[in-house]
């Protein structure tokens, strides 16, 4: 990702609606659909500036990995201890058949090879184990902001099931999120294309602003895994070893 989207994220990853909703959403889709063992053993592929790490610490012990070393140094220090730097799809000296959940959160997307990188994954999975996937939906709303990501690809729900399926795995409660506020979210991308003002800033709105959406958003936690959500602007699942 670009140099500045890693600081707009240390900057706003505690405050921005969107990281906040988001992460009450997966613990609550986590704590329903993961049935995960007590004390389980988790990895975080890509975990940024860390931002997720107290929320997966809820279910076990947590280790992580991240690439960029600014944003790898804050999530060492949120994480209390070095955060690792093995890069996908290879995920080199990784241990294999360790892990009861390996998480990448709008990870994949940023992969060339993603198969190869959830096979990467899919091996080191403990028996019973499970990854679990988020990723950005319709490459029909491709913008800068995928731009400036390092995207590859959006995903539907077919591509991402033949890229799950393709690495030996079968989805389980697949499904859209980030569905209620997805009417708006695409009228700015038309508009953007429209008005030539395809802008790439993901900072936080105005505070009454940023407080509503982030209530709105908060909503889809007692929503996801339980009512199939007709779309969104991502989709969740899990994925386990075929």
């Amino acid at each position: 990702m670009d140099r500045r989207v890693y600081d707009r994220m240390a900057e706003h990853d505690s405050t921005h609606w969107w990281y906040r909703a988001r992460r009450d959403i997966l613990s609550d889709y986590v704590t329903r659909e993961g049935h995960l063992p007590k004390d389980a053993r988790i990895l975080e592929i890509g975990c940024g500036t860390g931002h997720n790490l107290p929320m997966l610490g809820q279910f076990g012990q947590v280790e992580a990995i991240e690439i960029d070393p600014a944003a790898r140094d804050i999530a060492s220090a949120r994480l209390g201890r070095p955060v690792g730097d093995a890069p996908l799809p290879v995920l080199p000296g990784v241990e294999r058949g360790r892990y009861d959940m390996v998480a990448v959160l709008d990870v994949v997307e940023h992969i060339a090879d993603d198969v190869g990188a959830l096979r990467a994954m899919r091996d080191c999975l403990a028996p019973g184990g499970k990854i679990l996937i988020a990723v950005p939906a319709h490459q029909w709303m491709w913008s800068a902001h995928d731009v400036v990501n390092h995207h590859e690809r959006r995903y539907s729900k077919k591509t991402l099931i033949a890229a799950i399926r393709a690495a030996g795995l079968r989805p389980r409660k697949l499904g859209y999120f980030n569905s209620i506020l997805f009417p708006l979210a695409a009228a700015a991308r038309i508009a953007g294309r429209l008005t030539g003002r395809d802008d790439s800033d993901d900072s936080p709105p105005a505070a009454p602003v940023n407080a509503l959406f982030e209530r709105v958003f908060r909503v889809e936690r007692h929503l996801v895994g339980r009512v199939p959500m007709p779309i969104g602007l991502s989709i969740l699942c899990f994925a386990e070893p075929a």
